[in-house]
């Protein structure tokens, strides 16, 4: 969710650090709502690592072991196990002013695991890197929640970081849960028009239905007409709904060559084409008040014609089932 919506709140009553003002925190079942942080199977790994700087690398990951009694060999044997988890092994001596960002990271993502928790708390732990080293991140993290097995709970409000790196998404809004799902749910699926919008991209349009019943909704946007055909919602004649097409899903065709079957087609006029490496992004007109969003790879079919300018007529299709219907 965005900044100030509660996700924090959240991780830190999950950890023990904040107390509910109304219901209880269960993990597996156990009441743990009264339980203090230190007895707590949870460790947390917050926004800027905090490492101790005058402890080495092997001082920082071994700070909770020593703390908690563990003694002499133990310690260097499970921070030894750490650093060749989190693939630093000999820079232990290190003090965190020499590491990289990225491996400062890893140090302090060691020092949460190093005491075996059953959850990680994870508050924004990628939000200081480079976009580059924050994708190589992602994937580091998950191998490693593949090779330790444990729960991982991780804030963000990069949306396409919380598609990439879920099991299951929690969607929240103003301190509420909007919406639990897996990514895919969430995206092909959005429950309000709110998680829609936030998750991705789409084509938020206002609609007024023409026709209704079981599993097929008609809706009409100024002069187009959309045919819905798995319509979740069953909405009154002359009723006003938001219908949510993703661009990607959007495509340019050929209306005398293309399969049409089981889209919706209309016309219009391109109105701003951007060319980005990977994806041309055009805004299609529809009439006077409607324009749509339309994503294209640049895929052979798209490189091979002749790709539409400013101000030409086009044809677009998208499939009827990927339409969203959301009441207003």
């Amino acid at each position: 969710g965005p900044s100030g919506c509660g996700k924090t709140t959240i991780l830190r009553m999950i950890g023990g650090f904040e107390y509910p003002d109304l219901g209880s925190v269960f993990l597996d079942g156990s009441d743990i709502t009264d339980t203090p942080p230190y007895e707590r199977p949870v460790n947390m790994m917050f926004q800027d690592f905090a490492l101790f700087p005058h402890l080495s690398v092997a001082g920082n990951i071994g700070y909770g072991l020593r703390i908690s009694g563990v003694k002499g060999r133990n310690v260097e044997r499970q921070v030894g196990e750490m650093l060749d988890l989190i693939d630093l092994p000999g820079l232990e001596n290190r003090l965190p002013s020499e590491l990289s960002n990225g491996q400062r990271q890893r140090v302090a993502l060691a020092r949460a695991l190093v005491r075996k928790p059953r959850i990680l708390l994870l508050d924004e732990p990628m939000s200081a890197l480079d976009a580059k080293l924050r994708q190589s991140m992602q994937v580091e993290l998950l191998e490693l929640h593949e090779k330790i097995g444990i729960t991982f709970i991780m804030v963000t409000h990069d949306q396409t970081e919380a598609m990439v790196m879920s099991d299951r998404i929690m969607v929240m809004r103003d301190g509420m849960i909007e919406q639990i799902g897996t990514p895919t749910e969430l995206y092909d699926q959005p429950g309000t028009p709110y998680v829609a919008d936030f998750l991705g991209q789409s084509n938020m349009l206002l609609a007024t239905v023409t026709q209704s019943e079981s599993g097929r909704l008609v809706a009409r946007l100024g002069e187009l007409e959309i045919d819905v055909t798995d319509a979740s919602i069953v909405s009154d004649i002359a009723e006003k709904v938001t219908i949510c097409i993703r661009p990607e899903k959007v495509r340019l065709i050929n209306p005398a060559r293309d399969d049409l079957s089981g889209m919706e087609t209309f016309e219009g006029n391109v109105r701003q084409v951007l060319y980005s490496g990977h994806a041309i992004y055009f805004t299609i007109a529809l009439g006077q008040d409607t324009n749509i969003k339309l994503h294209h790879p640049l895929d052979t079919t798209l490189e091979t014609a002749v790709i539409p300018v400013k101000g030409e007529q086009v044809t677009c299709c998208v499939p009827s089932s990927t339409i969203t219907v959301f009441p207003r």
